[in-house]
């Protein structure tokens, strides 16, 4: 026998091996807190090696090549490639438009005018509770498939156009139908504290405490006992409260919320969109997964915030939508050390937008992001606001393979293009789901 010589192995067997990537970026190693945020791993030439919807390897292409035998090769021709999109805040299931009531805000209307003359939230819950299930589920998949195209492959969807317990049964039904349909993948909350329900007129604060306790008696106990007969191998949806100025006050949104972890289920809180009452405070407080819009939060809940796992949650379509001044104080949050993390808040009144490519642009802008943090703040940090950092929002070996190529040839132009979808390719669970045009 010849000694010196390297012993020769079989390629190992995969189903897809996505490869030529002129750039692959990725956070790595979880949530990124604070300065940490924008931490990227970058690799050029780069391949993907995938197995049973999972990734298996990440390296060079012609290591990657030598190393596996692949089912299917996918050549990302010099493309970007980067983990799936994560929105871990949405109003996705609705019936109708308020393009009317837009209208109304150039005129100067507003958000609070209108939600106080009988429109906003008002005018879907009655175009929801008038649509059948079947014309929800085809309403809303249509959204799902433009966020699909745009590169998000996990969502979160809220109810909360119902405020009924029949019409919230409906809403979280066709979530549920939608996430099956797939092959966006959702994750439903419960959100009955959306807004008063109009029966409850006249909507005063009397109408607040009796449709509170509504909410607490009737109606969480029934969202339990339906998931459990309807969902019982899923996880308990989030529960989420609209804690705001002319809507749930900080106390109703603690019983509320203390009602439902009592439940088991896992919490999110609307907070400080238009006013800082102490929702923020009150998230940390009782380890809420998220608090989100916080455009008005106090330095006192802002630095709570950076002392916890509760992620801040920032939805710049939001402001931009109704044409306002003031965005999530990122830089603050940041500096306070918090988990920072973008969504889209896609909603039939103030933000109609299924694209984050369109949240990291405005993100950059008007947060001072940069590429790179918007990017991880898009993916693990949106991850870790839906408790899914473990199997989303990075590009890892045993993760999940939800993945993206992008026809650019470096990140950075996520935030730097706008008004246009660079998505190229979209990879769900190691299957490709979407293609795009490349232009």
């Amino acid at each position: 026998m010849s000694g010196g010589s390297t012993p020769q192995h079989d390629p190992e067997a995969i189903d897809l091996l996505v490869h030529s990537a002129g750039q692959l970026a990725t956070p790595v190693g979880g949530p990124q807190r604070g300065s940490q945020l924008g931490e990227l791993r970058l690799l050029a030439d780069a391949a993907v090696a995938i197995r049973d919807g999972r990734i298996v390897d990440l390296g060079s292409t012609v290591d990657l090549r030598s190393r596996y035998k692949a089912d299917r090769l996918l050549d990302a021709n010099g493309g970007v490639i980067v983990p799936g999109f994560v929105d871990p805040h949405t109003h996705l299931v609705w019936a109708g438009d308020r393009a009317a009531e837009f209208e109304m805000r150039i005129a100067s209307a507003s958000y609070m005018e209108i939600m106080a003359a009988g429109g906003g939230i008002a005018r879907t819950v009655r175009d929801s509770r008038a649509a059948s299930l079947g014309s929800l589920v085809v309403q809303s998949q249509a959204r799902a498939q433009r966020m699909l195209a745009y590169g998000t492959t996990t969502a979160e969807a809220k109810t909360g156009y119902g405020l009924a317990t029949d019409s919230e049964l409906k809403l979280l039904e066709a979530i549920l139908r939608l996430d099956a349909l797939g092959p966006l993948e959702i994750m439903p909350t419960f959100l009955g504290a959306h807004a008063l329900p109009p029966e409850l007129a006249p909507l005063d604060a009397e109408g607040y405490v009796r449709y509170t306790d509504l909410i607490v008696e009737e109606m969480l106990p029934a969202v339990l006992t339906w998931w459990q007969e309807h969902a019982p191998s899923r996880p308990l949806p989030f529960v989420d409260v609209f804690c705001e100025q002319g809507a749930f006050n900080l106390r109703q949104a603690r019983q509320i919320l203390e009602r439902a972890k009592a439940l088991g289920f896992p919490l999110k809180i609307h907070a400080d969109e238009f006013a800082g009452l102490g929702g923020t405070a009150l998230a940390v407080e009782l380890g809420a997964t998220s608090a989100d819009h916080l455009v008005h939060t106090p330095e006192g809940d802002i630095s709570a915030l950076g002392a916890s796992d509760t992620v801040a949650v920032a939805l710049p379509c939001t402001p931009f939508g109704l044409a306002e001044p003031d965005y999530t104080p990122a830089q603050a949050i940041l500096k306070a050390g918090g988990l920072l993390a973008l969504a889209t808040d896609l909603n039939p009144g103030t933000a109609w937008c299924e694209s984050m490519q369109m949240v990291i642009a405005l993100a950059c802008r008007y947060m001072r992001l940069t590429p790179a943090q918007a990017l991880c703040a898009a993916t693990i940090n949106a991850a870790a606001a839906l408790d899914r950092q473990g199997d989303l929002g990075s590009l890892e070996v045993g993760k999940q393979a939800d993945l993206l190529i992008l026809a650019a040839p470096d990140y950075r132009h996520l935030g730097y293009r706008f008004g246009t979808n660079l998505v190229s390719l979209v990879i769900k669970k190691g299957v490709p789901v979407y293609q795009g045009n490349e232009v």
